[in-house]
């Protein structure tokens, strides 16, 4: 552990409920809770770039009132087996760039041999490795990179960090703190082993180092939506 990286992350962390903001992710606490359908709607909902109060958050609530809530669909398998131009799914999530990656991530994961589809989502996250994203049967599909890839893994309750603009102004923010660090945020892939490297030189997990961006690199009032949406107890500052 490095005293310095440490001092700098606990500066940077002051004020700001890291571990609480973690546990939401890992004990699926957030306003899509533990349903695999929501969660992976979330991701792919993600994948265009639109921000959370007027894209993600209204798309996976129309997918949800659409095919959860009527039983339309139950698994991972019945998404998968949705037409890419379904009525419905084109009124919930608009651009084929999402609607493909739902329904051919639905279908890789439905293949799996885990008994449910949470344990489906849960499995695959946990093996899955970011620095051969794109090897990996959900990596390797159109529309799927980096980011959005480490974000369903995350959304998993796993243990990651994902390379966004967040992300990235931290760690330019403690390199430029520091005399000398193996930090890069060249690329997504080195953003992702920074944040790594951050992790294994202080008490920080790479989630935790992922909330502590988010929460300061964040507009005020969009952290205090999705902290409302996600019912958060931590202290919104």
């Amino acid at each position: 552990m490095s005293e310095r990286v440490q001092s700098i992350l606990d500066r940077h962390a002051e004020g700001v409920p890291c571990e609480e903001l973690a546990a939401a992710f890992h004990e699926h606490r957030r306003w899509s809770g533990d349903d695999p359908l929501l969660l992976l709607a979330e991701a792919a909902a993600s994948t265009t770039g639109q921000g959370f109060v007027g894209g993600v958050k209204p798309t996976v609530e129309r997918f949800r009132e659409a095919f959860v809530t009527t039983g339309r669909i139950d698994s991972f398998d019945a998404l998968a087996a949705l037409d890419l131009e379904d009525e419905g799914l084109i009124d919930a999530f608009g651009a084929q760039r999402k609607r493909h990656v739902l329904l051919e991530a639905a279908r890789v994961l439905a293949e799996r041999p885990e008994a449910d589809d949470l344990a489906a989502l849960v499995g695959w996250a946990s093996d899955a490795d970011p620095y051969r994203y794109d090897a990996d049967p959900v990596g390797s599909i159109a529309g799927v990179g980096p980011s959005s890839f480490q974000s369903l893994r995350q959304l998993a309750g796993i243990e990651t960090i994902t390379p966004d603009s967040t992300v990235v102004a931290l760690i330019n923010a403690v390199d430029d703190d520091l005399e000398s660090s193996p930090l890069d945020t060249a690329t997504d892939l080195r953003t992702i082993a920074s944040g790594e490297w951050l992790a294994l030189e202080s008490s920080y997990t790479p989630l935790e180092i992922d909330r502590l961006a988010w929460w300061t690199f964040t507009d005020a009032d969009d952290r205090e939506v999705v902290l409302e949406a996600d019912g958060s107890t931590a202290d919104h500052g």
